[in-house]
């Protein structure tokens, strides 16, 4: 595989339909001021910041004087004290456990594929060898390690979306990249590759990274988000 992962970059895909949606419910239920501290834990101040105000929440929690004048600057009235009394579960699509009527999320965190490679059974996998293919298969190198909130923990034992279809992570996370079994199929160099969110196979797997890794999902989330280059879509 060539060596490519100095440039490797996640990208956190915000819905604006989505946020739109879950700003709605989240203020419905009960409260006037959403937390959008830690860049809206991922998602992005300003655009958080007026979905919720268009929802009816009165103001935003954030961390600095500086996000409030320039949240001043849109009409948005912004805070450093006192408590978010908004849902951030519903408000940022986050899984609740095993409720399969959660909300859809707002985020959905993607990397590309940079190469592909035959593996003959017995061939091991990144560095430490973790994993050694059980039968010839094709692999994908894929963006997003570690240093994206891609978590080491995960190696072996998480999925992405690629394709419509799941397909495992194996061999220990790297700091840039990870490793993807294709599971005998094989994708163009380019592909998108969904960590978590979107409306596909992914959409809960930030619910089973929490199982995995200990972390809670706004953990999880809101590192990914601060790691990745942000993009938006319908």
């Amino acid at each position: 595989m060539s060596d490519t992962t100095s440039s490797a970059r996640t990208h956190a895909v915000i819905s604006r339909s989505a946020l739109a949606a879950a700003a709605d419910s989240a203020v419905q239920n009960g409260g006037k001021v959403a937390d959008l501290r830690r860049d809206a834990w991922g998602h992005g101040v300003l655009s958080v910041a007026h979905a919720v105000i268009a929802a009816g929440a009165s103001r935003v929690l954030v961390d600095s004087a500086g996000e409030i004048d320039a949240l001043g600057l849109e009409g948005i009235v912004g805070t450093t004290e006192g408590v978010a009394d908004i849902d951030p579960v519903l408000l940022y699509g986050l899984p609740a456990g095993s409720n399969s009527s959660a909300p859809r999320p707002v985020m959905r965190l993607v990397g590309r594929v940079l190469s592909t490679k035959r593996l003959r059974a017995g061939d091991a996998v990144s560095y430490g060898y973790t994993h050694r293919a059980p039968v010839d298969t094709n692999v994908a190198l894929v963006t997003g390690g570690y240093a994206q909130g891609i978590v080491r923990a995960l190696g072996n034992r998480a999925r992405v979306e690629i394709g419509g279809a799941e397909r495992p992570i194996i061999g220990r996370v790297a700091m840039d990249v990870c490793v993807v079994d294709l599971e005998g199929t094989d994708v163009p160099v380019g592909t998108e590759v969904t960590f978590f969110g979107g409306e596909g196979p992914a959409v809960r797997n930030l619910s089973h990274w929490a199982e995995v890794t200990g972390l809670s999902a706004a953990e999880l989330i809101t590192v990914a988000g601060a790691h990745a280059v942000r993009e938006w879509e319908a």
